[in-house]
């Protein structure tokens, strides 16, 4: 399902910016054609997401010993880079044009800039239901992305508007509407780009997982026939997935086969978890003295 959203990201966003771009010279309006430039970026974010989700999906290996789990996680802040290099790119083309000879898009552009909302729309609480399901930092990225083209699209439909209107009124500085969407949409679209890219980064550095969270795991660890002492529970997030090192205390007299059994039942227990990836079980004798 991950992967069918990602191709919805594909070829959706490549019909809107073929469909934004055809307009957006036909209308005369930069601010259409710039956002069709954002779609088309949205086709390599989409596109991205694709070849980290398939990355992350890789079985471990003598390189990577602990899966490939983190490959959505680097995918993420990619599409954040990015994101925020069309933005910036925006801004500076909107500022740019200041000075330039005003040219007033045609009204064919207000059409086609609304129905971009509409499906941009609907992109993004598709992507981002499926993230949040899948728990797929990459996806939901990728959702936000086409959220920011809602954003985007939004003011353009805005700076479209207030450019016909200003025109049809004699409104001279309403003509400035495509510019100043545009500058508006690139601030916009660095700050989202800023916080996603933040937050991905936070996921790619391992950290352990509070108490409360891995409470339950370790009161069913702790009903195990045999385990008398959870010594250790570390519980780390590698990407979206979860990696434990456990070290129980058992009856130091057992056998070492009898031993070999109980850590065995810890894992296949803790494997049960839907995100837990692997599990390290360490076996300490029981010292009553602790």
């Amino acid at each position: 399902m991950v992967r069918i959203g990602a191709f919805v990201g594909i070829f959706g966003n490549i019909l809107l910016a073929i469909l934004k771009g055809v307009v957006g010279w036909m209308a005369n309006s930069r601010a259409l054609i710039a956002d069709a430039v954002h779609s088309a970026s949205d086709v390599v974010g989409s596109v991205a997401v694709l070849i980290g989700v398939r990355a992350a999906n890789l079985p471990p290996d003598n390189d990577h010993p602990y899966g490939h789990g983190k490959a959505e996680t680097v995918t993420a802040i990619i599409v954040a880079v990015l994101l925020f290099i069309v933005g910036f790119e925006i801004g500076l083309n909107a500022l740019q044009d200041i000075g330039e000879v005003v040219t007033v898009p045609k009204i064919i552009a207000l059409y086609a800039v609304f129905f971009s909302i509409l499906v941009k729309e609907v992109m993004f609480r598709y992507k981002h239901h499926l993230g949040k399901k899948y728990r797929s930092d990459a996806l939901i990225t990728d959702a936000w992305h086409h959220r920011s083209d809602v954003f985007s699209s939004a003011a353009a439909l805005l700076g479209i508007g207030a450019s016909v209107a200003g025109n049809y009124w004699g409104i001279s500085w309403l003509l400035y509407g495509d510019l100043a969407a545009g500058l508006f949409v690139s601030l916009l679209i660095m700050k989202m780009a800023w916080s996603l890219g933040k937050s991905s980064i936070h996921n790619a550095l391992d950290h352990v997982l509070h108490a409360e969270d891995t409470a339950k795991m370790r009161d069913e660890v702790e009903k195990i026939d045999g385990v008398l002492h959870i010594d250790e529970f570390l519980a780390r997030e590698h990407g979206h997935y979860v990696i434990i090192d456990i070290k129980i205390a058992v009856d130091p007299f057992i056998t070492v086969i009898e031993g070999h059994r109980i850590g065995k039942n810890v894992k296949d227990l803790l494997l049960e978890e839907e995100r837990v990836k692997d599990v390290f079980v360490h076996i300490n004798p029981h010292d009553q003295s602790y």
